[in-house]
């Protein structure tokens, strides 16, 4: 699995969606599965940042192709792994919670 960082992205939902396509996507090889790894971004860029994963993991198949959303090279870490051994696992976007979400837990009874 290669992993691309995509970083440099305007603040703008709609202006980094046009860069996204713009400038990585056409750089993008169709020999390998990628991990996009996007730095931590508002509600904003969600729709943009999945529609655009899904898209290339429809167009790069038999390759996959998965995103995260990260500052923490251990968590992008984590989430590599756990995507590499997942070999159906294709077009998700996966914001990571870099600071952890605490204990699960259980609902009583």
């Amino acid at each position: 699995m290669r992993r691309i960082a995509v970083e440099g992205l305007p603040a703008d939902p709609l202006a980094a969606a046009a860069r996204f396509h713009g400038e990585v996507v056409p750089v993008l090889a169709e020999d390998d599965d990628l991990l996009l790894v996007f730095p931590p971004a508002d509600h904003t860029h969600r729709g943009w940042r999945l529609a655009a994963v899904q898209m290339l993991a429809r167009s790069l198949a038999p390759c996959r192709v998965n995103a995260v959303a990260s500052a923490s090279d251990d968590a992008i870490r984590a989430a590599e792994r756990y995507l590499g051994e997942a070999p159906g696992l294709t077009g998700q976007y996966l914001p990571l919670d870099d600071e952890g979400a605490g204990a699960v837990l259980q609902a009583r009874a």
